[in-house]
């Protein structure tokens, strides 16, 4: 049997004991949700039976409260004249405003405790409606997972076996990569972003748990609140950004690259990015537009995260023979001899390069920044 063949089976079992994993992995959470949901429906149907006592309480409170005061004058009366009353009617005025305030206490107990089991029951929903929410998100990934696993992964095994050279080989899974941001960022899209944006309806959920701490303090929470769901909006929309700008299609390289290097520019407010083109603005293959701009982003990715840096410039010159790149930044540089955590993105990047039949170079000193060179030839 040949070394190919062997290594195709071990990755297509390898495949079917992960899809078995996550498919039991994904009913466990599933179980978790439906339990969530039925103690979600079973709390609210107790809070509002609760909130119907509460509302009887509330009238049965305001009708012994006048009855109370209406026993008190009474007994403000006898006390006054005395003499006028027989044993037994001040016996029954005394014994009649007793029992009326001993039901008027009984009533706000009943009240506070009530009160307190409302606000206990709508905390604890709070927490079963996260769950849930949670519950679902990770079953959309898992669901995510399985398409990956039973259509990507089975493709990449028969890749495998059927490729002829190791620039075909990479290029496939490059594509495939695209094509899973592609179908990430619709999904994020359409799911985490549109329940965070419902998260702020929830808020005013917020104002009745804290309404014993008083207007000022419940309404400084929810403005935090709210400014913290809509911060968490946007970081949900950059990433679907990041994941596949929609105009590297549509516009090509250079205009999704502007648009991409003014928005980071925006977003971290402390750096400054100047673009400059070079040449004529020419559309290239998808495979080249791509891979182009995944390595200026993650060159200017490190330049913001690990190199702190103030200043980046970005050069891109196009020819009808060749793309040149240069990204250089004036960050905090590295010790170009001494294997850092990021230089696995390296790594990641000259791959990237070798598989366009490329060059790429890192020139980098501590505290006289990086800089990073491309060099792309195009295949007519």
């Amino acid at each position: 049997m040949k070394l190919e063949q062997i290594q195709v089976k071990s990755i297509d079992e390898i495949r079917q004991e992960m899809l078995e994993t996550v498919t039991c992995s994904k009913s466990d959470i599933f179980q978790i949700s439906e339990q969530c949901r039925q103690d979600y429906n079973k709390l609210t149907n107790e809070l509002a039976e609760i909130k119907l006592t509460m509302a009887k309480l509330l009238e049965e409170g305001e009708q012994l409260r006048s009855q109370v005061q209406k026993a008190r004058n009474k007994l403000s009366k006898v006390s006054r004249n005395f003499k006028n009353f027989t044993e037994q009617e001040i016996r029954k005025a005394y014994e009649q405003a007793h029992q009326l305030q001993m039901d008027l206490s009984i009533n706000d107990q009943l009240k506070k405790q009530l009160l307190e089991k409302s606000n206990d029951l709508e905390y604890r929903l709070i927490g079963l409606t996260e769950t849930i929410e949670r519950a679902d998100q990770l079953i959309s990934q898992i669901s995510v997972v399985m398409n990956y696993l039973q259509s990507d992964l089975k493709q990449f095994g028969e890749a495998y076996e059927h490729a002829k050279a190791k620039q075909d080989f990479g290029l496939k899974i490059i594509e495939a990569q695209e094509e899973e941001r592609k179908r990430l960022s619709r999904e994020i899209h359409d799911g985490p972003a549109q329940m965070l944006a419902n998260v702020i309806v929830r808020s005013d959920l917020i104002e009745r748990v804290y309404r014993e701490e008083g207007p000022e303090a419940s309404l400084v929470e929810i403005q935090s609140f709210k400014k913290m769901i809509r911060s968490a909006l946007y970081e949900v929309r950059r990433i679907i950004y990041d994941l596949r700008p929609m105009a590297l299609d549509d516009l090509g390289l250079v205009p999704t690259l502007r648009k991409y290097l003014q928005t980071i520019e925006e977003y971290h407010n402390h750096s400054r990015i100047e673009f400059e083109m070079i040449g004529h603005e020419l559309r290239l293959p998808p495979k080249y537009e791509v891979a182009l701009f995944r390595l200026i982003q993650e060159s200017v990715q490190n330049a913001l995260k690990h190199a702190n840096a103030g200043q980046i410039k970005v050069r891109l010159e196009l020819s009808t023979t060749a793309v040149l790149v240069m990204i250089k930044d004036n960050g905090v540089g590295f010790d170009m001899n001494q294997k850092k955590p990021e230089s696995f993105g390296m790594i990641g990047m000259k791959e990237r390069v070798d598989l366009l039949n490329g060059e790429i170079t890192f020139d980098s000193k501590m505290g006289k920044g990086t800089t990073v060179s491309i060099r792309v030839p195009l295949i007519n």
